[in-house]
């Protein structure tokens, strides 16, 4: 684990959501200067730090709308922080929780020293990253569709289909009419189908990861091989 320990005269924690904010600055001193809720505006957000805005860091926790606030910070020159949510929980974890205590917690972990810093994915790639996290539901989910197809020959006592690897189009096809009962078969060609679609919509996807690869530079592409 790690911690942010630099020193600065203010000190912001964000209690981050889609479309609004908690914001909460801190002095040297540990003295609360705002400690507001605002709307999730680039202008909104400039009005509180612009008095201090050379001499401050922003700490956020790490959820799902924190990339646009990362931008923002980069382009005013604002010193940004992520940080480690589970971390965070284990450290100020507490009966009392909502949005203002949040950010106030946030801005006093940052002034102690205290803040677990999580990676802060390049901005370039974080769409890659997001577009390859969810290739991985969807192949999961497909994978259920093929297990459900088996489970159901199971269900009903009927011969093991392990023999079929129902990865391969042919012994899908094997089984379109394995199940006695219509109202059955019926659902397991739903999950043939569906399965079928999967495959044929991802093998676009991995086209496009292709393609992507072979514009990367050797150092993206390494952190691109870090997700599963």
């Amino acid at each position: 684990m790690r911690f942010y320990t630099n020193l600065h005269p203010h000190y912001c924690g964000i209690d981050l959501y889609a479309r609004m904010l908690f914001v909460c600055i801190l002095d040297q001193q540990g003295d609360t200067l705002v400690h507001q809720k605002i709307a999730a505006d680039p202008s909104a957000l400039q009005a509180f730090i612009e008095p201090c805005q050379n001499n401050i860091v922003v700490g956020v926790e790490c959820m799902h709308c924190w990339y646009r606030l990362s931008t923002w910070c980069r382009h005013q020159g604002i010193d940004f922080v992520l940080g480690h949510a589970l971390y965070m929980k284990a450290i100020h974890g507490g009966k009392a929780k909502n949005d203002k205590i949040d950010s106030y917690k946030i801005a006093k972990l940052l002034r102690g020293g205290n803040f677990p810093i999580a990676y802060e994915f390049p901005e370039t790639m974080r769409a890659t990253r997001n577009l390859l996290r969810r290739r991985n539901r969807l192949v999961k989910y497909s994978g259920g569709l093929k297990a459900h197809v088996k489970n159901t020959a199971s269900q009903y006592n009927l011969p093991d289909l392990n023999k079929y690897n129902l990865r391969y189009k042919s012994n899908r096809a094997s089984v379109r009419d394995f199940f006695p009962d219509a109202m059955v078969q019926t659902s397991v060609n739903l999950d043939l189908d569906l399965a079928a679609y999967f495959d044929q919509e991802l093998t676009k996807v991995e086209r496009k990861f292709k393609k992507h690869a072979q514009d990367l530079n050797g150092r993206e592409f390494r952190v691109l091989k870090t997700v599963p």
